[in-house]
């Protein structure tokens, strides 16, 4: 069986498919076809049934001569045969083919246009496409979306279940890969994040292939046009602290770093919904209106939300255009940064809330991108458990990590940048005995390390851990800057510290040999 693009062409221009339909003409058709549901904000609200987050297990990169020297191969980035992929894809358009409708938009991928990816995104769910329009890079106008040929086509088609034993998948969802055909092919999952991120992993292939750095992180800008990076997993705040009233946003999630500088991805942003309130988080509330795209929110017979109910999933999520937040960056890309920030939300307590790292610490961190599940998070969890994500993305990571690491550690040098490793998790005590540590104080530490001004603090170097502490910051109180200061018992936390340092070590032991000088200059001293 070969691959046939005719039947994909023909797919797309038949009468019935809607190419590029505004946001209104798309409403009409959600709400026509029972969808979603509208909500008092203005916007609409997607059920995504058994599927409430991504389906890791059911990834897949076709395996060809292409690529298959280059990807890691593992249980993240998992094989699937061209002629298993073939035939699905032709199930699959045949499957598309026989619907009423089918919706199509064209777009990009990469706010620099020396390294844009064109799409075309082809839905069996109309609100699947609005929020393909609100995550990727929109046209200006129809005329342009036409033009457009595209590098790369996602075709999802939700309703359609894989048949595992003759397809080989392991189940009957299927997020499938292949950089040959360039195509993404979904199926069986109705949670649109899929798209957006498969279009990321997508891109952690190609810019690194062109020594371009792709980045799992949030980005902005201050008015001297200093630029931070925010690197962190869920939980640990990358989405709360970048967006400041202070800097200008230039992207929530996902970005490239090239010679000229950072550029945003994406063209909107995912945030989580889960207990969100105008008083916490005023310009992600603000930014739900007419033309978001809202997931597994509970919405009653008024259309009022509630965001505190995680009946369906704790993973509720907005899907909104990046101008619906007011201070941002037009377009969606700055110079180099300044500082890099990586966030970690340690519920174990001994980590400091704040300390500056060398180029060896940075990469030592960035590689093993920890935080900490907590209790009551998984089935299973009843204490807090280290979490490592390499480059704090490892989900979407096609090629090694050292390829990504060592593209970091190249930048840093060049451009000489300050980066910081920041706790927004516990301190005085593990979790259920320590606190939190306070968001007014991790802002004011945030916002030393990016206007510089933290760099002319005294440090001193922690004799656990050996990291660069400082010794004060103004408006922070100087008890919880060292750790072991902010724990009665101290021979408690030495213990506990020390345990976190053994598992940082057996982490990263899966990084092999060629690591292991990393680990001596970068990795923990205790």
């Amino acid at each position: 069986m070969s691959f046939d693009t005719s039947a994909l062409n023909a797919l797309i221009d038949k009468p019935t498919s809607h190419f590029q339909l505004t946001k209104t003409e798309l409403y009409n058709k959600i709400l026509q076809r029972g969808e979603a549901e509208l909500t008092e904000l203005g916007a609409i609200n997607a059920k995504t049934g058994e599927y409430t987050g991504r389906s890791p297990k059911d990834k897949y990169i076709v395996d060809n001569p292409q690529v298959k020297d280059d990807i890691d191969w593992g249980t993240v980035n998992q094989a699937i045969s061209e002629d298993k992929f073939l035939n699905l894809y032709h199930q699959v358009l045949d499957y598309l083919d026989a619907k009423e409708e089918v919706f199509v938009f064209n777009g990009y991928a990469g706010s620099d246009k020396d390294s844009q990816l064109k799409l075309t995104v082809v839905n069996e769910f109309a609100w699947h496409n609005l929020f393909a329009q609100n995550m990727f890079i929109r046209p200006h106008s129809k005329s342009e979306a036409e033009k457009i040929k595209a590098d790369f086509t996602i075709i999802s088609a939700p309703t359609f279940k894989a048949d595992p034993e003759k397809d080989g998948t392991r189940s009957e969802t299927f997020v499938i890969v292949s950089f040959k055909h360039k195509t993404v092919l979904i199926g069986g999952t109705e949670y649109a994040g899929e798209m957006k991120k498969s279009i990321f992993s997508v891109m952690n292939y190609l810019l690194p292939k062109r020594d371009i750095m792709s980045m799992h992180c949030s980005a902005n800008v201050g008015r001297k046009g200093d630029v931070a990076l925010f690197f962190g997993l869920s939980g640990t705040g990358k989405t709360t602290l970048s967006a400041d009233p202070e800097r200008k946003l230039i992207g929530d999630d996902e970005h490239g770093w090239n010679e000229n500088g950072v550029f945003n991805i994406e063209g909107g942003c995912y945030a989580k919904a889960i207990n969100l309130s105008a008083e916490k988080e005023p310009q992600i509330f603000d930014a739900i209106r007419y033309g978001t795209v809202l997931e597994n929110l509970v919405v009653d017979e008024h259309g009022n939300i509630d965001f505190d109910d995680n009946k369906y999933t704790e993973n509720t999520r907005a899907a909104y255009p990046i101008e619906h937040i007011d201070n941002i960056v037009v377009p969606s890309k700055a110079s180099h940064p300044n500082t890099i920030i990586f966030l970690t939300a340690d519920a174990f307590g001994v980590l400091p809330p704040i300390s500056k790292l060398t180029k060896d610490q940075a990469m030592y961190h960035f590689l093993s991108g920890f935080t900490s599940k907590l209790a009551g998070t998984e089935r299973g969890i009843t204490e807090p458990q280290p979490s490592f994500s390499t480059c704090f993305g490892a989900p979407f990571l096609p090629l090694n990590a050292k390829v990504y690491a060592d593209l970091l550690g190249n930048l840093i040098d060049k451009h000489e940048v300050d980066v910081y490793l920041v706790n927004t998790g516990w301190t005085g005590g593990v979790y259920g005995k320590g606190n939190r540590i306070e968001l007014k104080y991790t802002r004011k530490m945030v916002n030393s390390a990016i206007n510089g001004s933290l760099k002319n603090s005294t440090f001193e170097e922690d004799d656990i851990f050996g990291l660069s502490i400082p010794t004060e910051i103004d408006g922070v109180p100087t008890t919880i800057l060292q750790p072991k200061n902010a724990w009665r018992d101290k021979e408690a936390y030495d213990k506990q510290a020390s345990d976190l340092i053994e598992r940082f070590r057996e982490n990263f032991k899966k990084f092999g040999e060629d690591t292991q000088q990393l680990q001596e200059n970068g990795g923990f001293k205790g």
